[in-house]
């Protein structure tokens, strides 16, 4: 369509995609009327056509007025306000599909015209096919579905970004509802690392919920999290058990050890797809960690009897009870051994600190911190993982098939792994292992069925920011960079959310095709985004301070072109757990649904003991625990 009602001016300037645009004078008001709707000729973010033979190029306008007259322009004749900055996105034949990119540029005194809703329409995509799915729908046009391209969401990998309150979580939830539609999708799979527990409310029947403590009188069926130790890798696992060694030699030690477990776990128990000659100490083979401890603790703090004849055992000088028994710790229970001092009682035989011939382990700091974590509760998921905790010989109920299997092998699409009870000193850590757990079976299986290339997998990542910091040089920056970069070949797919994008890795994020950024006050924050789109579109992005809530920009491959879009939010009661308190309700108390705030009064006799129980016990339902 080139008809005079959309004519807004001509071109005048190209620099590569940037087009100048002198704007008609026939468009003073800036009001135009098209098939008798009104639309307002250069709103930033807006849309242009410029026709050029057969084809006509889409751009998206950025800058308008005194400021977007190009440098060489100043001063001149021409020079005043009516100019207008666009950059172009695409193309598309006469009565064609839109396509991103371009095969040909604009020259100078071509027309440009604006874009009517119903030639957006077309552009945007047809709700009716299955790989669209509708999020929302276009700011001022509600005629206009918001659709996003399935395949170039999930492989090319997306971030949603905003602030505090700008309805990030609604968005992500909303996201991760139309993903995972059975009757359209009945094969998707999504995982979530959720570090703050607000989306088991979101999904509560419709996923699997894994919680380190899991609440059986909930309406969700929640289920325990576990993670074997023994499926880590050994960098993960000093990570976590011992911490940083003094040298190479003493790690090495450890190293070795923990093969040689592993080597006598596999020869007592068999496993498909590795043997002794295969076996590395990073293969997740069970292994008994308490028994580990316990014989490197004898070697490091240890004292003998020089003269007492037999096995190292019974050469160990331990101390006595009351009841006159050896002090030898439960090796299970991570309760140590106390030994004899290395000054000789009267009576004793001489003692020394180590056996005749061997040097003592320097690891006793490495030692006392995983004997402390094998006696905290809190850290049981770990090193006492249920059906898969390793018996003294290695035997474990389970394998790690039955892990992946009820993490992204069951008959609901979504999986949330609840990471608020894990220990801050651990929790970058765990999420390293849990995502390189996840890419490497994916990577290892994607010639079968099970594997991401015939069933993708979408990650998404909440409050990304606390662990793929560039600042960290942490397990998980490293796991999630290979998955951002490699992830799409094998049906990977990475949803970074994120409220301070400034923060992630610069890696990370430029990997990212399709951007939904909310609204961004933080000027940083604003140009991490703009940096890392393929699009030159700063105009656009300089509109994220004043966006609404659940409003955001929809950028990058999985939309045609650019969409500022109202997000279509969940019900109320299937939305995430994230809502700010309710400081003053006006709506009347007996009505209200809120559980308090300033307006109503204080209970008469509040219990605050129930605070430092739920405090000391890290578990914010304690007081349903208490009252059973």
């Amino acid at each position: 369509m080139t008809s005079n009602e959309t004519y807004l001016g001509d071109v005048h300037d190209v620099n590569g995609t940037t087009v100048s645009i002198v704007i008609s004078s026939r468009s003073v008001t800036g009001f135009i009327y098209i098939n008798g709707q009104g639309y307002r000729a250069g709103q930033i973010g807006g849309f242009v056509r410029i026709p050029i033979g057969l084809y006509d190029l889409y751009g998206i306008i950025c800058q308008v007025g005194a400021s977007a007259i190009p440098a060489s322009m100043i001063g001149s004749e021409m020079a005043g306000n009516r100019w207008m900055t666009v950059q172009l996105l695409g193309e598309s034949q006469r009565d064609g599909n839109f396509q991103r990119g371009l095969s040909q540029y604009p020259t100078i005194g071509d027309k440009v015209h604006l874009v009517s809703e119903k030639e957006l329409n077309s552009i945007y995509g047809r709700p009716d096919k299955p790989y669209f799915v509708k999020v929302g729908h276009v700011s001022n046009a509600d005629s206009i579905p918001a659709l996003v391209d399935v395949n170039k969401l999930i492989t090319r990998h997306s971030a949603v970004v905003g602030t505090t309150g700008s309805g990030k979580s609604t968005t992500v939830a909303s996201l991760i509802n139309a993903l995972s539609d059975n009757e359209r999708y009945p094969s998707s799979r999504i995982i979530m690392l959720d570090l703050h527990g607000e989306y088991g409310h979101a999904f509560k029947n419709k996923a699997n919920i894994y919680k380190i403590n899991p609440d059986s009188a909930s309406s969700n069926i929640e289920t325990e999290l576990n993670i074997p130790y023994w499926a880590l890798n050994f960098d993960e696992l000093c990570e976590i058990c011992f911490g940083d060694f003094n040298n190479e030699k003493d790690k090495n030690i450890v190293m070795e050890r923990i093969h040689k477990e592993k080597a006598k776990s596999l020869k007592n128990h068999p496993k498909a797809g590795v043997d002794l000659d295969t076996l590395s100490v990073d293969t997740p083979i069970p292994f008994n960690i308490h028994n580990l401890w316990y014989e490197l603790y004898i070697e490091t703090f240890g004292t003998y009897y020089s003269k007492n004849p037999g096995k190292p055992l019974n050469n160990l000088a331990f101390e006595i009870d009351e009841n006159g028994n050896e002090l030898i710790g439960n090796a299970q229970l991570g309760i140590p051994p106390i030994f004899k001092n290395i000054k000789n009682d009267q009576g004793d035989a001489e003692k020394i600190n180590h056996l005749p011939g061997n040097t003592a382990l320097n690891i006793g700091k490495q030692i006392t911190l995983l004997g402390t974590k094998l006696r905290i509760p809190r850290y049981s998921f770990l090193f006492r993982p249920a059906d898969w905790i390793a018996d003294e010989d290695g035997k474990t109920h389970n394998d790690l098939d039955s892990l992946i299997e009820g993490w992204i092998g069951t008959q609901k699409n979504i999986s949330v792994l609840d990471l608020s009870g894990v220990p801050s000193d651990i929790l970058q850590t765990v999420i390293g292992a849990l995502l390189r757990i996840l890419y490497e079976a994916l990577f290892w299986a994607r010639n079968l069925s099970q594997g991401g290339k015939y069933r993708p997998l979408l990650i998404v990542m909440e409050e990304a920011h606390i662990y793929l910091n560039d600042d960290f040089k942490g397990l998980a920056s490293k796991v999630v960079q290979r998955i951002v970069k490699e992830g799409r070949k094998y049906g990977i797919g990475a949803m970074i959310v994120s409220q301070r994008p400034s923060e992630i890795n610069p890696t990370i994020l430029s990997q990212c095709g399709t951007f939904f950024a909310l609204r961004l006050a933080n000027s940083s924050d604003r140009s991490q985004v703009t940096s890392t789109l393929s699009d030159n579109l700063e105009g656009l992005t300089n509109m994220l301070p004043i966006l609404k809530t659940g409003e955001a920009i929809i950028l990058g491959e999985a939309v045609k072109l650019p969409m500022r879009t109202l997000i279509d939010p969940p019900p109320k009661n299937a939305r995430p757990d994230s809502q700010d308190p309710v400081v003053y309700d006006e709506v009347p108390i007996e009505i209200s649904q809120q559980p308090g705030g300033w307006g109503i009064k204080m209970e008469a006799n509040p219990n605050y003991s129930e605070l430092i129980e739920a405090w000391r016990a890290q578990n914010p339902r304690i007081k349903k625990l208490s009252n059973k």
